[in-house]
């Protein structure tokens, strides 16, 4: 089934290089991946500091990245998220933001995103408070398509603690007053979901008025909890049948750039395999391709260990890990020693719902 896959790097912490961001979008497109959404958390000027622009050099960095996308026939996409603006979208509100897409146009993106997600949603209007800013966007933006995320993305009650309790039909408002064009986000019955069942996604299909576009929260691992784990496993629970139910599917990688094109290619076998998938011979297939047979051997090996024990169990085993995979010159098993020395730890206050 052809079904139009990307990267969204949307996860806290450090962010990944510009060379890793390449890499992973020419290893990526022969499997199928269409697009490459710029849009980490540690990135302020698209946050929380949105209204101020980017230095010259971020600019010029995007827009040769972007260059290195079209090459390989991937699609350039930038995370906007305005902070709250919803609040106050005033007349001086308006140029603020007219004025930051001019500057973000600068990078030739053809994908903007406008993210809603991780601020208060507890307040009567919000639907249409952000229809009307996605409408200003729309008007002035050079990209040709725009995505939205809901505030409220998923049916997980988490986010209605963190975040206020949502409006009662908050979504269904939303996909009502956005142009049919315009896709918007979702992270499934969870903010970290398991499975993406079809009756699922039709009844967010009906709410929204289109198919859902998946922000798919595997294999990220960032958070004071998740970092301790490295996500390598094979996608599972997205049969293939969903394809017909989404607008695209966006997986949101982990902080391991290397490591995280084995579940990305796992989802490429996925879609292509159909009934015939088997996770674990698309794991093996998968880590070959990433990492050679030799590591690739090695870490299906220690798959329990880096994806069910984690880092707080590792105990004894955590130096003998470091040592077999220091033996190894590859990118992929620096990122493990790294991970096992704890370069990739994230505080509990970084990530609000975890």
């Amino acid at each position: 089934m052809d079904v139009e896959l990307g990267l969204i790097e949307g996860f806290y912490g450090k962010p990944w290089s510009w060379a890793e961001r390449a890499h992973a979008v020419s290893f990526l497109a022969p499997h199928g991946y269409r697009f490459f959404h710029y849009a980490p958390k540690d990135d302020e000027f698209l946050r929380k500091r949105w209204r101020e622009f980017h230095p010259d050099e971020d600019l010029a960095a995007l827009a040769a990245f972007g260059v290195t996308c079209r090459r390989h026939g991937v699609r350039l996409g930038l995370g906007l998220s305005p902070y709250e603006l919803y609040r106050n979208f005033d007349a001086a509100a308006r140029e603020t933001l007219a004025t930051k897409l001019r500057s973000l146009d600068q990078t030739g993106a053809e994908d903007l995103a406008i993210l809603f997600d991780d601020m208060r949603g507890d307040r009567a209007g919000l639907a249409r408070e952000q229809a009307e800013i996605v409408d200003f966007i729309a008007s002035r933006t050079r990209a040709s398509r725009l995505i939205v995320c809901p505030t409220y993305y998923t049916d997980d009650p988490s986010l209605d603690r963190f975040f206020g309790e949502r409006p009662a039909g908050y979504l269904r408002e939303l996909g009502a007053l956005l142009d049919k064009a315009i896709a918007i986000q979702w992270t499934g019955p969870k903010v970290c979901s398991r499975e993406f069942p079809p009756d699922h996604l039709e009844r967010v299909a009906e709410e929204m008025g289109r198919n859902p576009f998946l922000w798919d929260n595997y294999p990220v691992n960032d958070g004071a909890r998740m970092s301790k784990f490295l996500h390598l496993r094979a996608f599972t629970g997205r049969p293939s049948v969903i394809g017909s139910h989404i607008k695209a599917h966006g997986v949101n990688p982990a902080s391991q750039p290397v490591l995280s094109l084995i579940p990305a290619v796992t989802l490429s076998l996925n879609y292509a395999q159909g009934s015939a998938y088997d996770d674990r011979a698309a794991f093996r297939q998968a880590a070959r391709a990433v990492l050679g047979v030799a590591l690739a051997d090695a870490v299906e090996q220690d798959l329990p260990a880096f994806q069910d024990q984690g880092l707080d169990k590792l105990g004894g085993d955590r130096s003998a890990l470091r040592a077999r995979y220091a033996g190894f010159d590859h990118p992929g098993a620096r990122e493990i020693v790294a991970w096992l020395d704890g370069a990739y730890a994230v505080g509990s206050e970084t990530v609000p719902t975890q």
